[in-house]
């Protein structure tokens, strides 16, 4: 079997309300998205345009809500590079796929 490296992102939100939520994501700007819209519905806040997130105004968002409440709530997103590991056939199907693009 062949390995392949994929990303993924954990976002983990915590407050006085309740437990923390810990939700998964592909890519780090759908990340940084949902750090944005966890914020925002803590808050007065009204929620951002669908246009692109900028993690250093989001980052200050953040750190500006946990600074009401620094001891119950936190926020953190964590990078991961899984290995996957893929059967031959799945690899022998993308092979000839990119062969028939050509």
């Amino acid at each position: 079997m062949t390995r392949d490296v994929v990303s993924a992102y954990t976002l983990i939100v915590g407050d006085e309300h309740g437990p923390a939520t810990v939700r998964v994501y592909g890519t780090a700007e759908e990340a940084w998205r949902a750090l944005d819209r966890a914020v925002r519905g803590q808050t007065t806040l009204r929620m951002r345009s669908r246009r692109a997130v900028d993690p250093e105004a989001t980052t200050k968002l953040a750190d500006e809500w946990r600074a009401g409440n620094p001891e119950e709530r936190f926020w953190q997103i964590l990078s991961h590079q899984l290995a996957v590991r893929i059967p031959e056939i799945g690899r022998q199907r993308e092979l000839a796929g990119s062969a028939a693009r050509r």
